[in-house]
């Protein structure tokens, strides 16, 4: 079973990338040393860092009456990839030019 759910693509992370970070929805339980072995054998990188983050489920309302739920905890990873590696998952498509 992979720890890796799904890459994390938002603005504040593709911030990141161009540092060399990159940004991962993992599952809950998952270890840092699991993480780098997933993420180094899925993607064919070295991985150099790991942070992990526990990130709390919001409440929100829903249905028909607006009742508050909560959304599922989950966690993330932020990964730090040897220096000129990338992950095409994370890479934006064509270059647009001003004017």
């Amino acid at each position: 079973m992979s720890t890796i759910v799904k890459p994390l693509i938002t603005e504040k992370t593709m911030g990141l990338v161009s540092r060399g970070w990159y940004t991962f929805v993992v599952s809950l339980h998952a270890r840092k040393e699991e993480i780098a072995h997933d993420v180094a054998a899925m993607y064919k990188v070295q991985v150099i860092d790991i942070k992990t983050i526990s990130m709390h489920g919001k409440m929100r309302r829903a249905g028909k009456k607006q009742k508050q739920v909560k959304r599922q905890d989950w966690k993330k990873a932020i990964v730090q990839l040897k220096k000129g590696q990338t992950i095409d998952a994370f890479s934006v498509g064509g270059e647009q030019s001003n004017g």
